[in-house]
Formats: structure tokens, C-alpha cells, sequence
């Protein structure tokens, strides 16, 4: 079993290595760029009123879907907010040096308009259930929006079902095994607990919470999402706060080593500018998943009657993702100078945090903090992206799979839990370019109906405001 495990694992490196991360920065980075400047720099531009949509500020209770606007954003940004702002930044500093925080960062800002565009298309063309619930995401507004603009059904139904294919299998890698196996490991490392007994409970919450379906889990995560992230941050500023001196310093170190990388010299694994720009936007993707398509099936489900304004509020997730909490992280392991300890994924965000509480006269306690928090962060990403693979599910074989399916991710819970760290993470990274490019491809081919609704959506903001 070992055997076939290291044998699975070496061709899935070896996809990574030679295909799949450089296909990403092939296709995320340019339609990033394409798109922020289509729009007009709307992430940057209309940036308060997003926040007013996500105030409450244009709710209607009337209009057909499942959660407003604020539970739609708590939902995705609970899928979003998990390990890839604990354990992924150090991955990314592990592997790619400081500098691969840059273009985190740079993923990040591009993150916001692909968010906007994607969220946009998928309320759009959302499909509604038997029992009135919603069904939506880059599947749907693929198959429809393509067959609906190019009349070119055999491609956008063979598109669309390799997206959500590639979801159902992120579904059990991103937002399942990786965080169940972060969970396993952060509690293994601080208190001894097998991972068999972790893996067993998490599962079983799981369980309890998915099967009530999107309205039990927004529940959940609407209130879970704002106090873990206020929880994290809180710590993270207090270390930060502790090493302020070295924070010119270590803005300095990130942005420096994001073109010219850095010496291969403790924790540091990777030395060429390419292993730098390559890491960050793996990580800076794994953590905000703009442009992978996941947060727009949330988004679908929202209570709005135009697309462009889910979309505002979909765009806001980087920001406070990437932008702000990785961004806390990542200083939290620079200015401490953790990541020149050779440690490797939680163990160098525990060092931080530690090392950090120290400064203050509080020692002991900072891998309760990251153990507290990779368990509320992570947690509410599985429960979150259960969501997303039922939507796919039931794409795929109707709605007879969405119990079966909730099953099998019940049980890759247990087995996230398990398995080894490096496998884990390279599963997630290659199932994430399945998801990926195809979401990508769809999101150029349907740039004219994004335009067309943001378009129409503005005219009717002005006619609003003139009116009051």
C-alpha cells in the first residue's frame, strides 16, 4: 500500500511540476489582468459599495434563492478562510521563500475581479430545484451561457462536466482531506491525539451539520467565519505588534525575493525567481480560489435579483482572505524569523506564534492559539465545500447522488486525516487546475455577457440613486 501511495504520489508531482503550475500562471495571471481592465478597476472602484451590499443595505426578502447576500459571503469565505491562511502561507515561504508572499498578494488582487466575474455568470444562469432550492456554479453558466452566446452545445456540456467533475474531486481534496489533515496534524503535534481518533470525530460533526444542506451550514458559518477570523487576527497583530521594528524589514524581504528569490538557506527550499512566482500563486490560489469556481455556487444561492451585485459582494473575499489575513500571517512568520527555522508547514506558523507571545512575557501558549485556529478555520472549509460537491453531484446524476455523496465525504474526512502531509497537499494542487481551467476558459468566452450585466446593473444603480 505504501508502495502505490509514493507511486501515486511521484505522478501527481510530476503533473504539478511540468503541467499544472505552469498552466496556472498561464491562464490565471493574463485573465486576471484582461479582466481588470475590461471592468475598470470595479474591485478597487466600487469597493464601498460592495460593502454596503454586504450591510444589508439592498436586501430583498422577496427575491427567489436560498440566503441573502451576508450568508452567501460568510458561506464562501468559510470555504475559502481555512488552512491556506495558516499552513499554506508557510507552505508558500517553505518552498518559495518571503517572496512568494508577493505574489500571493498579486493572486489576491486579481483574485477580486475573477471573483466578481465567475459570481456574476453563475447567479445568472442558476438553475432552481424540485424542492426550490438553487443549483449553480461555472457548470451552469458554462453550459448554458456557451450554448446561449456560440450555439455550440456539444462543447459547453463536455466543458461543464469536466468542471464539475474536477469539483467533486477538489470537493474531497481541497476542502476536505487537506483540512481534515492540517486538523489531525496541528492536534497530533500539540497534544499527542492519533490522528485515527481526530480524523473519526471530525467526520462525524461533519456529518451532523451537512446533512441539513446550505440554509444548516450558513447557519453555522455565518456566525463561525466572523469570530475565527476576529480570533486569529487578534493573535497574529498581538505578535506582529511584539517584532514592530522588523516590519519595514520584512516588507522589504518579501518584496525583493519576489524577483530575484533568496538563497536556499534554512527553511527555505526553492532559490529561482520561478520556484518563487510558481509557490505564491499555488497558495495564494489555494487560499482565496478566485478563479477556480467554487465560491460562485454559494454566491448562486444568494437572494438578489441582479448577478453584478452578488458578484460586488463575491469580490470582497480576497481582500480579507489573501489581502488581510494571509498578509498577517505571512508577517507573523517573517518579522519573527521562523521561517529561517527549517520547519515545514504549522510547526513554522507554532514557532512564529510562539517565539512572537514570547517577546511579551507570555510563553506556552501560541500552538493552542494555532491549533484553535486551524480547527475553527478548517472545519468550517469542509463543511463549506460539502456544499459545493453536492451542487456538482447533482449536476452530474440529478439529485438522487447529493445523499450518497455526502457519505463519501464523510469518509474522506477520516481519510484526510491519515494520510501524509505532502501527498494531501499535492492532490489539492492538481485537482485545483482541473477546476481551474476550464472555469477560466468559460469566464473569456462569456467576458461580453460580464460586461453586458455589469453594464446593465450600474444604469440601474443610477437611476436608483437619481430617484432618492
Amino acid at each position: 500500500m505504501n508502495q502505490f501511495l509514493q507511486s501515486l504520489d511521484n505522478a501527481i508531482v510530476w503533473y504539478n511540476d511540468y503541467i499544472g503550475g505552469y498552466a496556472i500562471l498561464l491562464f490565471l495571471i493574463p485573465t486576471g489582468l484582461y479582466f481588470i481592465f475590461r471592468l475598470k478597476f470595479l474591485n478597487v472602484t466600487k469597493l464601498k459599495h460592495s460593502i454596503q451590499i454586504v450591510a444589508g443595505k439592498y436586501d430583498d426578502d422577496d427575491i427567489k434563492g436560498d440566503v441573502n447576500s451576508f450568508k452567501a459571503l460568510t458561506t464562501a469565505l468559510s470555504a475559502t478562510v481555512g488552512t491556506g491562511n495558516i499552513v499554506g502561507v508557510s507552505l508558500a515561504i517553505y518552498w518559495g521563500g518571503p517572496g512568494a508572499v508577493f505574489w500571493m498578494w498579486v493572486t489576491g488582487f486579481l483574485g477580486m475581479i475573477l471573483k466578481y466575474a465567475e459570481t456574476t455568470l453563475s447567479h445568472k444562469y442558476r438553475d432552481f430545484n424540485s424542492d426550490g432550492t438553487v443549483s449553480g456554479g461555472p457548470m451552469y453558466s458554462i453550459k448554458k451561457g456557451i450554448t446561449e452566446v456560440y450555439n455550440w452545445p456539444v462543447f459547453a456540456k463536455v466543458l461543464a462536466g469536466i468542471f464539475a467533475v474536477a469539483t467533486i474531486l477538489a470537493s474531497l481534496g481541497t476542502g476536505n482531506m487537506a483540512q481534515a489533515n492540517s486538523i489531525a496534524h496541528a492536534i497530533n503535534v500539540n497534544y499527542n491525539i492519533p490522528v485515527f481518533y481526530t480524523g473519526l470525530v471530525i467526520a462525524i460533526l461533519v456529518m451532523i451539520i451537512i446533512i441539513g444542506g446550505l440554509r444548516r451550514i450558513a447557519d453555522v458559518t455565518s456566525k463561525l467565519v466572523p469570530f475565527m477570523a476576529v480570533t486569529y487576527v487578534v493573535a497574529t497583530l498581538i505578535v506582529i505588534g511584539s517584532e514592530y521594528q522588523q516590519i519595514p524589514a520584512a516588507f522589504g524581504i518579501i518584496i525583493s525575493n519576489a524577483f530575484t528569490g533568496t538563497a536556499a538557506t534554512g527553511g527555505f527550499v526553492g532559490s529561482a525567481f520561478l520556484m518563487t512566482l510558481v509557490w505564491g500563486v499555488r497558495r495564494g490560489l489555494f487560499s482565496n480560489e478566485a478563479g477556480q469556481g467554487s465560491a460562485p455556487i454559494a454566491h448562486a444561492a444568494a437572494k438578489t435579483k441582479y448577478p453584478a451585485r452578488e458578484g460586488l459582494v463575491a469580490s470582497l473575499e480576497p481582500l480579507v482572505d489573501t489581502l488581510i489575513i494571509c498578509t498577517l500571517t505571512a508577517l507573523m512568520i517573517v518579522t519573527t524569523g521562523a521561517w529561517q527555522s527549517g520547519a515545514k508547514g504549522v510547526e513554522m506558523t507554532i514557532i512564529a506564534m510562539d517565539s512572537g507571545l514570547a517577546q511579551i512575557g507570555i510563553s506556552g501558549i501560541g500552538k493552542h492559539i494555532i491549533a484553535f485556529g486551524i480547527f475553527l478555520f478548517a472545519f468550517s472549509t469542509v463543511i463549506s465545500w460539502s456544499y459545493y460537491g453536492t451542487r456538482a453531484a447533482n449536476y452530474l446524476m440529478g439529485e438522487k447522488a447529493i445523499v450518497p455523496y455526502r457519505f463519501l465525504y464523510g469518509g474522506f474526512v477520516f481519510l484526510g486525516s491519515i494520510w501524509g502531509l505532502d501527498l494531501v497537499w499535492h492532490f489539492v494542487d492538481m485537482v485545483i487546475t482541473f477546476m481551474t481551467i476550464p472555469n477560466l476558459l468559460g469566464l473569456l468566452l462569456l467576458s461580453g455577457v460580464i460586461i453586458k450585466e455589469t453594464n446593465s446593473y450600474f444604469d440601474h444603480m443610477k437611476q436608483y440613486n437619481s430617484k432618492k
